[in-house]
């Protein structure tokens, strides 16, 4: 049994012993700190206090029928509908003015709401009279449950182009890091093998959340995958402005890539790159970490757009690393970013003690602290250079 069905198990336990008179359930169900939210004039909010009001509840109106008509369970709360039927036998704060005449029956309807800890009912809402609350709850809960759906079948499109093996290439290690947020965004890395024994590494992001991001996203992967193989050359130059074009003609027109291609000739070290608008990459050398700069547009907004060629050799030693903008648009407690500079600096300080990518993974934790939630996908690549080749 999952922990939602166990939570309303708990729950419907409560109500149903309650509504028969057995008091003796709120001190086996009830954490000792227990907190009623639902309070009244002259009510306290303890467990203490919950019992005695549910005396006097008991009191004045007699259940004749107690049913749940339905419970919804998300993380450690409860939602339960109910609908009883019982006779009134005075008035009390907790009942609603009016209702049938004194010693008739009469049916009450509402909700309430229960946290859950450790077997435990924690806290209590309720209201009477909630067919609209429930109505709008009800509405909520579908329309979330339909953007969760949405993100499940664009988190699947986004990992299922991500590639699944990496490289081996002798001398070298490529490292990758995808670290999905809550939300979908457009995050991607590929490998795609040229000829001569070349590599091609992509990194990118595509505009917006959910299935329309993680759909660009697929799309521009396999237009870049196809240029790659069709063009054959060692320009990533070329394989951007061939992946611009198709994209524009085949995309909304308020929706682009970023893009960084760089080509490596693993012999040599010799690495080509170009840049579509994309965070520029970190080379650490002597101590140092230098952007690898080249101009260039994001994919998909303007046509006939050319991009510049830069090229390094990568040396013994030396690493690369590509990201996306997740990583430096992290936020702290106060809303500081982590920024480019830090990120820079971390980069030329790494002493190669542990893997880049956790390294800069555990300074953004104690950079954003415990209670962060992550806000964008994180992607890092690493490509290093063997200090002497296997």
């Amino acid at each position: 049994m999952s922990s939602a069905e166990k939570n309303k198990a708990i729950v419907r336990r409560f109500e149903e012993e309650l509504a028969k008179g057995n008091l003796d359930v709120i001190d086996e169900l009830l954490a000792p700190d227990f907190i009623d939210r639902a309070l009244v004039p002259g009510q306290g909010p303890t467990r203490e206090d919950f019992k005695r009001s549910s005396e006097e509840f008991l009191g004045v109106f007699t259940y004749t029928s107690y049913t749940i008509e339905e419970q919804i369970a998300e993380g450690d709360m409860v939602v339960t509908k109910f609908r009883a039927s019982g006779v009134r036998r005075g008035e009390l704060a907790r009942l609603p003015p009016g209702g049938a005449p004194s010693g008739e029956e009469e049916t009450l309807e509402g909700i309430r709401i229960h946290r859950i800890s450790e077997g435990k009912i924690t806290e209590e809402w309720s209201t009477l009279d909630a067919r609209p609350v429930w109505e709008d709850l009800a509405q909520e809960i579908r329309e979330r449950e339909r953007v969760e759906q949405e993100l499940r079948v664009a988190r699947s499109i986004q990992q299922a182009s991500l590639p699944i093996e990496v490289p081996t290439l002798d001398g070298w290690q490529i490292s990758p890091l995808y670290r999905p947020a809550r939300e979908v965004g457009g995050d991607f890395y590929d490998f795609h093998p040229l000829f001569e024994g070349r590599l091609g590494l992509v990194t990118g992001d595509a505009t917006g959340k959910g299935v329309p991001a993680a759909l660009v996203m697929s799309t521009t992967c396999g237009m870049l995958q196809l240029a790659a193989q069709v063009l054959s050359s060692s320009s990533p130059g070329e394989v951007l402005e061939r992946v611009n074009e198709t994209l524009l003609a085949r995309t909304p027109s308020n929706t682009f890539v970023t893009c960084f291609y760089a080509i490596l000739d693993p012999n040599s070290g010799h690495l080509v790159y170009a840049n579509a608008g994309h965070d520029p990459p970190y080379l650490r050398r002597g101590g140092e970490a230098q952007e690898l700069r080249a101009r260039g547009m994001p994919l998909g907004l303007m046509p006939a757009m050319g991009y510049e060629e830069k090229e390094i050799v990568l040396a013994a030693g030396e690493a690369a690393l590509f990201y996306s903008d997740g990583l430096v648009e992290a936020h702290d407690p106060k809303g500081e970013m982590f920024g480019f500079p830090r990120l820079r600096a971390l980069v030329a300080e790494h002493d190669e003690k542990r893997s880049l990518e956790d390294f800069l993974l555990e300074e953004l934790e104690r950079f954003t602290g415990e209670d962060w939630e992550q806000e964008d996908d994180i992607t890092l690549l690493t490509l290093r250079r063997s200090a002497t080749r296997s």
